[in-house]
């Protein structure tokens, strides 16, 4: 059956359709998570990318540890640039801070401040009750 310019989907696809696709599914259900995070973010002046980076920088500082720039961008899987924008946004929000590496020039440091503390510390309940709501009844694995 051919339709939508020519292609005939019974001999490219082995889905009926969008919604027969698990990656459909997949970014569907993300794009619904992701969205209805931002809104119950959006109260505390953050996104859930923004919330994301702070949760990270506070996991891998749990330890003392100095988290690099870089480091946030291996740990999330998202690139450089994306990551550069979202710690530039919130250094200008005051909830981080970033400093040259006294070990390696190129390498920014990332630090949450006092008010990214108290916004982190805010906001992961938001999310914890958020997921076990959206999440309950999927299966994890």
């Amino acid at each position: 059956m051919t339709g939508s310019g020519g292609i005939d989907w019974s001999r490219v696809s082995e889905h009926a359709g969008p919604h027969a696709s698990p990656g459909f599914r997949f970014w569907r259900d993300f794009m619904r998570w992701q969205r209805r995070l931002n809104e119950l973010l959006r109260p505390l002046g953050l996104t859930q990318p923004q919330f994301a980076i702070l949760a990270t920088i506070g996991w891998l500082s749990k330890e003392n540890a100095e988290v690099e720039q870089q480091d946030l961008s291996d740990f999330l899987g998202l690139e450089r640039m994306h990551v550069s924008q979202v710690v530039s946004r919130l250094e200008r929000q005051g909830a981080i801070s970033r400093r040259r590496s006294e070990n390696d020039a190129r390498a920014n440091v990332i630090a949450l401040t006092e008010e990214g503390v108290g916004l982190l510390s805010s906001s992961i309940p938001i999310v914890e009750d958020f997921d076990h709501s959206f999440f309950a009844g999927r299966s994890s694995g």
